[in-house]
């Protein structure tokens, strides 16, 4: 018999809505998943290219690439404070990054704070692994998610092993502010609880700055802080599963040994891509979010000027959280929208109970006419 946790795991319900999407065939516009529909850049294909005609094909070190992690760290130090190589761990994919922090941090019984809603496999993680997870909501206030900050703090007790946050949030844009940040991380540190921080939308933020406020901005080297990142989002490399962590000073020894029990290390030619991206990512990423801010504005009038939905223009990240008047189950309303409509979007429900009546659009389209399209659909689609 498997555990029963892990029975009990659900199945993807922007997965369920995709699959329905398959088998209707056709124009489907899809915006369920979260990526682009562009390819990644060509420098960093042909770097991965040029590395597997080198006939790099064998194991490196557990702990990635040792340009790769001298590169993480100028880039680091280039947004935040100087973080040397020796705290970064390389990763088979962001979520592994995840994984193996919470194989570092978390043991059956251990209670795990984690504000929701949130992409599932952050708060699944803890879970599989014995953690009692603990869910602290954001409330909408006019489409607008936030957090109430005391009702967090109040939260996190002594008891508690683990804060779990994800900011700019996937699937709200939610994004924490620097006085937020300083207070969690007083708090934690007064507590003993150890802060993990999925910063992987950091450099998607539309605000005044290069990246979205980190913890990495105002944390000591021997705060009891992992932040996880990952290179899908911001340099559009979603399939070729490549991520990092930046560790406290002393850990990155015992993250090396369960990356050698996960996944041994992340693939060579993988790493000269995520080199490659880095190289150029001066002038990519920002033109990348240059891109997407035109498209999330865009996508945004056009659902503001709809009757009967409530949304606000998101601070970070590539979605658009948005719900609609009258409409309380998620997964059906997005079934039946790519169904008879051709339109996909992903559940709220598929981000826990707290995101139930509410649809999320990835607005990352290499086309923003596509966007145009999706909203005729779904104007269609809500007999508007």
């Amino acid at each position: 018999m498997m555990r029963a946790v892990v029975e009990a795991l659900p199945a993807s319900k922007i997965r369920e809505v995709a699959n329905a999407g398959l088998q209707r065939g056709g124009d489907v516009l899809a915006f369920w998943f979260g990526e682009s529909d562009e390819v990644t850049p060509e420098p960093v294909r042909r770097a991965a290219a040029e590395s597997l005609a080198r006939g790099e094909t064998f194991y490196s070190h557990n702990l990635g690439l040792m340009p790769l992690r001298e590169a993480l760290s100028r880039y680091t130090a280039a947004l935040h404070q100087e973080v040397s190589p020796e705290r970064i761990a390389v990763t088979s994919s962001g979520v592994s990054a995840l994984m193996i922090a919470s194989q570092l941090l978390v043991g059956a019984g251990d209670e795990v704070v984690a504000v929701v809603p949130v992409w599932p496999n952050i708060t699944a993680q803890p879970a599989i692994l014995g953690g009692r997870v603990r869910r602290v909501s954001l409330q909408p206030h006019g489409g607008a998610w936030q957090m109430d900050l005391q009702r967090l703090l109040d939260a996190v007790t002594p008891q508690t092993r683990v804060l779990l946050l994800n900011a700019p949030n996937n699937p709200t844009g939610w994004t924490l502010t620097r006085d937020e940040q300083r207070a969690i991380l007083a708090h934690c540190r007064r507590a003993g609880t150890w802060i993990v921080a999925d910063e992987v939308y950091e450099r998607l933020y539309f605000g005044d700055a290069p990246a979205a406020p980190s913890f990495l901005d105002i944390a000591a080297p021997d705060d009891r802080l992992i932040v996880t990142h990952s290179f899908s989002k911001s340099f559009l490399m979603t399939g070729w599963r490549l991520g990092w962590l930046v560790l406290p000073r002393g850990m990155t020894e015992a993250v090396g040994k369960l990356i050698e029990f996960n996944s041994s290390c992340a693939p060579v030619f993988v790493q000269h891509g995520g080199l490659a991206a880095l190289a150029q990512a001066d002038a990519s990423v920002p033109a990348l979010v240059r891109h997407l801010k035109d498209c999330r504005d865009r996508l945004l009038a056009g659902l503001q000027a709809l009757p009967g939905l409530e949304v606000a223009v998101p601070p970070g990240g590539m979605y658009a959280f948005f719900r609609v008047e009258g409409e309380t189950d998620s997964l059906a309303l997005a079934k039946r929208l790519v169904a008879h409509h051709g339109l996909g979007l992903a559940p709220g429900a598929a981000f826990g109970s707290e995101g139930e009546g509410w649809l999320r659009w990835c607005f990352a389209s290499r086309d923003p006419a596509r966007l145009d399209q999706g909203l005729e659909r779904l104007r269609a689609g809500l007999g508007l």
